[in-house]
């Protein structure tokens, strides 16, 4: 069933309360909406109510990068994308590529350990990019790459 958004904030504000979620115990405080509250408490409750917990985590986690898996390998790897647990790693040389690969179970330890709400199962450790050979002035249409253009 489908939430209506526009509705729940209607009996949000028509109420003049905020239920707050109080610690361990379950219990529901509410706060009067005319009483100042700190930004951290209102996005907290904004990032819990919307589920957006692992959607914070994963962004988190692209821009902690550096501190996550030190200086010296961020210098030389930058995540790319992380869709249905895959991180994407692209890597500045294949040779950091290789290293990172066989690094990769620690890697993916230790990326759990530092991003909990991200979920991260497994990683892909991409090279950089190849120059292309479909477009300049020696590309021929329907060619193979650079095998015909030397023969």
């Amino acid at each position: 069933m489908k939430r209506d958004i526009a509705k729940e904030l209607y009996k949000f504000y028509r109420s003049g309360f905020r239920k707050l979620r109080g610690g361990n115990q379950g219990a529901v405080e509410q706060v009067k909406l005319t009483d100042p509250q700190s930004l951290q408490s209102v996005l907290s409750e904004v990032i819990a109510g919307r589920n957006w917990g692992q959607g914070v985590a994963e962004g988190n986690l692209f821009s902690n990068w550096i501190d996550i898996v030190g200086a010296e390998i961020a210098q030389h790897t930058t995540p790319i994308s992380l869709v249905d647990g895959r991180l994407t790693i692209q890597s500045s040389s294949s040779a950091w590529a290789t290293q990172m690969r066989l690094m990769q179970d620690d890697l993916l330890k230790t990326v759990s350990s530092s991003a909990p709400g991200a979920l991260v199962e497994q990683l892909n450790v991409i090279g950089p990019h190849a120059p292309s050979w479909k477009r300049g002035i020696r590309s021929i249409r329907g060619a193979r790459g650079p095998r015909d253009t030397y023969g």
